[in-house]
């Protein structure tokens, strides 16, 4: 990210000031949101720790004629009507709709476009979570007026549409939390780099959010295996993205520190290397995929199989490598978690969020951010 010297009049550095502490206050503790995945079927509700959690984002609804939507609805309504449920072992716990996704993205850009499809939109949405008495919603827009999936439809005029959609559900669900009398969350997860700040208006988006998810993780390259979820810089690979970066990033465009949350990732990035790779990070990489989900990483993995364990004292970061068949995984562990967790705490954080819950299923990173946070 470049850096310009700039002469700011007072009376503007107040402004700022004065935006960031309108609206929404800061939390007296900090959250843990736990991402789960509806899409994939029906949810394991049983095997949720709903006390460890503070709040549960169901991924995804879906977006079709600017309206949101549930795509498999018979499912979908077992999964938040069992979700609901949870409240029962811890009451403060709050459920939202997450809409869109990396493969859900494509129809945002349209349903922004005009007052009549951003209004159809918000009232769409916000039925949804009056019908299932729900907490609120998520949007996951992957990427305002940046190309995300193939095919996605993008806008230049999407970063003032997206601020505008985001008002609009702010006004639905100020009616619905009338009529109900009960809070209506919104909140958003954002891709954590420079680009996504560009293709925003942060300072103006942030005044109808309740959090703001960073998506501090898929920091990795094509071409040289890195690390995906970094809290700091790494000097055996620098890099251009990592945590610390991407936090102090939407601080300086205008997000108060307390609305931004820090990603962790549940699940790895798995990398296989080119033959005279002999130390995994930094190595070249041939081909890359979603990688496996912690539990069967430290069951199966940590220094079995091939696998020898390296964590990178600077980044903050642990990877695995198989120095036989080159295989590379990066991925969050305890130690990492930990990491987070301090620097949330350190920074006024309004605390961390995570995707997904079905990649630790034995609860290891989930327990150690229990630990961390108290």
């Amino acid at each position: 990210m470049k850096r310009f010297k700039l002469i700011v009049p007072v009376v503007v550095l107040c402004m700022v000031a004065l935006l960031a502490m309108q609206s929404i206050p800061a939390p007296k503790s900090k959250v843990v949101i736990g991402y789960v995945g509806g899409y994939k079927g029906l949810v394991d509700v049983a095997k949720i720790k709903a006390e460890k959690l503070t709040h549960i984002n169901y991924a995804f609804v879906n977006i079709k004629n600017n309206r949101a939507f549930l795509n498999h609805e018979a499912t979908d309504t077992l999964n938040l009507q069992r979700l609901n449920q949870l409240k029962t072992k811890n009451p403060s716990l709050k459920i939202l709709i997450s809409i869109g996704g990396w493969a859900w993205s494509e129809n945002f850009s349209d349903a922004a476009l005009t007052d009549t499809a951003r209004k159809a939109f918000a009232e769409s949405a916000v039925k949804i979570i009056e019908k299932y008495e729900l907490d609120g919603i998520d949007v996951d827009w992957e990427y305002p007026a940046i190309a995300g999936e193939e095919g996605n439809v993008y806008r230049t005029e999407d970063k003032q549409n997206f601020t505008l959609m985001l008002k609009a559900l702010r006004l639905e669900l100020d009616t619905l939390e009338k009529n109900s009398g009960k809070k209506k969350l919104l909140t958003i997860a954002v891709g954590g780099f420079s680009n996504f700040i560009q293709n925003t208006e942060m300072d103006k988006v942030q005044q109808y959010l309740d959090f703001v998810n960073l998506m501090t993780y898929d920091f990795y390259h094509r071409d040289v295996a890195g690390h995906h979820t970094n809290l700091y810089n790494s000097k055996i690979f620098p890099a251009e993205n990592y945590a610390d970066k991407t936090f102090k990033a939407f601080a300086a465009a205008g997000v108060p520190a307390h609305k931004l949350v820090m990603g962790i990732a549940f699940y790895s990035r798995s990398f296989t290397l080119k033959p005279n790779s002999n130390k995994g990070l930094g190595d070249s990489v041939l081909t890359g995929k979603y990688g496996k989900g912690y539990t069967f990483i430290k069951d199966s993995l940590i220094n079995q199989k091939g696998f020898k364990a390296y964590y990178d004292e600077d980044a903050k970061a642990p990877y695995i490598f198989n120095a036989l068949t080159k295989e590379y995984m990066t991925y969050d562990d305890e130690k990492s978690v930990k990491e987070k967790c301090k620097y949330v705490a350190q920074n006024g954080m309004g605390g961390v969020m995570f995707w997904e819950y079905d990649s630790d299923r034995n609860g290891y990173l989930l327990d150690q951010i229990n630990r961390s946070l108290k």
